[in-house]
C-alpha cells in the first residue's frame, strides 16, 4: 500500500512538474513584450544628441505590430553597436518627439535613422533590410567607414 502511495504522489509530481514546465516554455510569460516601450532600449535622444557618437534613431509606436516584431533586432544592433553608436527609441506619439518627428517627415513605422550630430547629417535607413540582420549590419558598418574617412579630412 505505502508503495502505490509513493509510485502515485511521484506520478502526480512528474506531471505537474512537466505541466509547469510546458507552460513556461510555450507562454513566456516572464519575459513576454507587448508593445515596443517595453523593451527600454539604449539612451534618451537628450543624452545622444549631446554626443560627437553617430546616433541609431528608432522612430516606433506601441499599436505597431512591425515595431514590436522588429524590436528584438533592435535589441541585439543595440548590442554589437554599443561602442559605435548611441541608440535610441522614440516614440511618435510622445508630444516630446513632435517637432523632430516633423522634421524627419516619418511615412510609416518602424523608421530607423543614423542622425549623425557631429557632421548634422542624417541617413533613412531603408525598412526592406529591417528583417535581415545580415544586410542592416551592412549598412550601419558602411556609415562608419564613411564617417571615419570624413574624420581624416583636415577642418579649416
Amino acid at each position: 500500500m505505502k508503495k502505490k502511495i509513493i509510485i502515485t504522489l511521484g506520478i502526480i509530481l512528474a506531471i505537474g512538474f512537466t505541466s509547469v514546465i510546458t507552460y513556461a516554455l510555450t507562454n513566456n510569460s516572464l519575459e513576454q513584450k507587448h508593445k515596443p516601450s517595453d523593451y527600454k532600449i539604449g539612451i534618451t535622444y537628450e543624452e545622444a544628441i549631446q554626443s560627437r557618437k553617430p546616433m541609431l534613431a528608432l522612430f516606433y509606436v506601441d499599436w505597431c505590430g512591425y515595431c514590436l516584431k522588429f524590436m528584438p533586432k533592435y535589441k541585439t544592433i543595440s548590442n554589437i553597436y554599443k561602442d559605435q553608436y548611441n541608440v535610441v527609441m522614440l516614440n511618435a506619439e510622445d508630444p516630446a518627439n513632435k517637432t523632430l518627428i516633423e522634421d524627419v517627415a516619418l511615412t510609416g513605422f518602424p523608421t530607423l535613422y543614423i542622425i549623425d550630430p557631429k557632421y548634422d547629417n542624417r541617413v533613412l535607413l531603408n525598412n526592406a533590410i529591417y528583417t535581415d540582420l545580415k544586410k542592416l549590419r551592412i549598412e550601419l558598418d558602411r556609415y562608419l567607414r564613411i564617417r571615419g574617412l570624413l574624420d581624416l579630412v583636415p577642418v579649416n
